[in-house]
């Protein structure tokens, strides 16, 4: 793992954008490993008030439901899910655990930035995830971080109006996951002119369907 910065024994505090291989834009979500389904979307959507805008199974764990909440502000909360859980005040192991953290990423630099991951010791694999393209890479203490490219450029006050309807078009479509024919029809369903960004190809994890 190598330093950008040499001297990091009394760093700088400032709002200046530092020198770095990645330089994300934001946060793009948070990934909570949760209980069951009826549990979580009562709490984050009728307790917490975040509309359920997107259900689909886990792109990686066939076993688990993958659910997406608008946070109110185009970041997005997202929980791992399995009936075979059981809610619990007294947590364990993969239950109320952080599982990621997701960070936006320039689309023009997914190619440069995931060399320069490589260079500097990281890990960097690269997914297309049907509704946008991501990096995964590792935090020194083994926290996966996601890197996410948004394949179309979308308003973030209309990012969870764009799940939703994509969501929906995957269900009409009889689709197992959400995919870029999806989030287009959505778009032009909704009436918005987004322009959709040429990042390239990448496995899925699973395969949904193209």
């Amino acid at each position: 793992m190598s330093a950008i910065v040499s001297d990091l024994s009394d760093p700088p505090v400032d709002a200046d954008s530092p020198d770095s291989v990645v330089g994300v834009e934001g946060t793009d979500h948070i990934t909570i490993e949760g209980t069951s389904v009826e549990d979580t979307v009562e709490f984050y959507r009728d307790i917490l008030g975040m509309p359920l805008v997107l259900r689909q199974p886990n792109l990686d764990r066939s076993e688990l439901t993958h659910l997406y909440f608008d946070t109110g502000d185009g970041r997005l909360l997202t929980a791992f899910v399995s009936d075979e859980r059981e809610s619990t005040d007294d947590p364990e192991p993969d239950r109320g655990d952080v599982h990621h953290v997701a960070y936006r990423i320039d689309h023009r630099r997914v190619g440069e930035i995931r060399e320069g991951l490589r260079e500097a010791g990281y890990p960097a694999d690269e997914y297309d995830r049907g509704a946008f393209h991501a990096l995964y890479t590792e935090d020194n203490n083994g926290l996966t971080v996601e890197l996410v490219a948004d394949k179309f450029a979308i308003p973030d006050d209309r990012r969870g109006e764009v799940l939703a309807r994509a969501h929906a078009r995957r269900v009409d479509d009889g689709a197992e996951f959400v995919a870029s024919k999806h989030m287009r029809a959505a778009l032009d369903d909704l009436g918005i002119d987004a322009e959709e960004r040429d990042i390239g190809t990448a496995a899925a994890g699973r395969d949904y369907g193209g």
